[in-house]
């Protein structure tokens, strides 16, 4: 990677609490420099501040402290993989950024303030995106991150066209990213296809995953569950229906990321196939778990999953994406 954005000192401040915006930015120019250098994955930052009663441990770049403080500067330290970097591709830089904020105490005179701190890079001939808009979408829930996105044949990168022709197969993969987490089964609880980018309880749905996990597709056509390339991660052959054709198609789903050794009739992945019936994709001995595809799928204990301990939910879309005609 060829670092674009080098150093630089502040000279504004992008945004403040309360009204004295013009002030404060002055005053940030007069009495702060921050100097930030972006290394090939790491970034580090140093914050001067000439203020005596200014408190540099109050300092924080995304959700991380200061790696080390003194009464007049805060040095961080940091990947770009840490402390809620956001990544942006745009054209032939990948760029990321993030807020370097003052957290002001009760008794401070010192407003807080937000400054945005930007590291753009030129864009690797290989790389692909994992945020790039209808292909790939991110969604952060808490510490978790989940990927959802629409990818090649062989699921290697992301789909090099939105355009699938009727009977075709659209590839779609699921991710969760963990790094403080134990281990977690990523399962699609619920997929639904629409025409538009928001549900409503009056929009027109079509059902691709229901049932709590139940792969209605697989049923009538060739869509099927992938085997497992590692548990944090789901793969979905989905084949092309007639619903919607020709028109922008959006996928609504429910992404559950849960212990591995919890499924359940409400926690699995089941799809239908040809000659055996109902599948459980991670344990073919337990396929028992998928019996209820064909009528409802209960939990014994009824209860929130997203309020558990080992189980997050979280909502994602993908597209648009416009399935064709092959006749037109």
């Amino acid at each position: 990677m060829h670092c674009v954005s080098r150093k630089y000192s502040v000279m504004m401040v992008s945004f403040c609490q309360g009204a004295l915006l013009l002030s404060l930015a002055v005053a940030m120019a007069v009495y702060a420099d921050m100097k930030v250098d972006c290394g090939p994955d790491f970034v580090t930052l140093m914050w001067t501040e000439s203020r005596p009663q200014a408190d540099t441990s109050l300092l924080r770049l995304g959700n991380c402290f200061p790696t080390s403080f003194s009464a007049g500067e805060a040095y961080f330290y940091v990947d770009l993989t840490d402390c809620n970097f956001r990544r942006l591709v745009t054209g032939d830089a990948l760029v990321y950024s993030n807020d370097l904020t003052y957290v002001a105490s009760a008794d401070s005179y010192n407003l807080a303030f937000t400054h945005r701190v930007v590291c753009a890079y030129e864009r690797p001939k290989d790389w692909y995106a994992t945020i790039y808009d209808p292909v790939f979408k991110t969604y952060s829930l808490g510490d978790l991150q989940f990927n959802i996105g629409l990818m090649n044949d062989d699921f290697s990168g992301p789909a090099e066209s939105t355009r699938f022709p009727l009977g075709s197969i659209i590839p779609i993969m699921a991710s969760v990213v963990q790094e403080t987490h134990q281990p977690l089964l990523l399962l699609l609880e619920e997929c639904v296809a629409a025409t538009i980018p928001e549900l409503y309880p009056e929009s027109t749905m079509y059902p691709i995953i229901s049932n709590k996990g139940c792969l209605l597709e697989s049923v009538s056509s060739r869509s099927k569950f992938e085997p497992r390339q590692k548990s944090s991660e789901i793969r979905l052959s989905l084949q092309t229906f007639t619903f919607a054709m020709g028109e922008e198609v959006f996928i609504h789903c429910k992404l559950l990321a849960w212990d591995p050794n919890g499924l359940d009739s409400t926690k699995k992945a089941c799809h239908f196939v040809e000659g055996h019936g109902w599948e459980l994709l991670d344990n073919l001995a337990q396929s028992h778990l998928c019996d209820c595809c064909e009528s409802k799928c209960k939990s014994r204990r009824q209860r929130s999953v997203a309020s558990e301990k080992h189980g997050m939910v979280q909502k994602a879309v993908i597209g648009p994406f416009t399935i064709t005609d092959v006749n037109s």
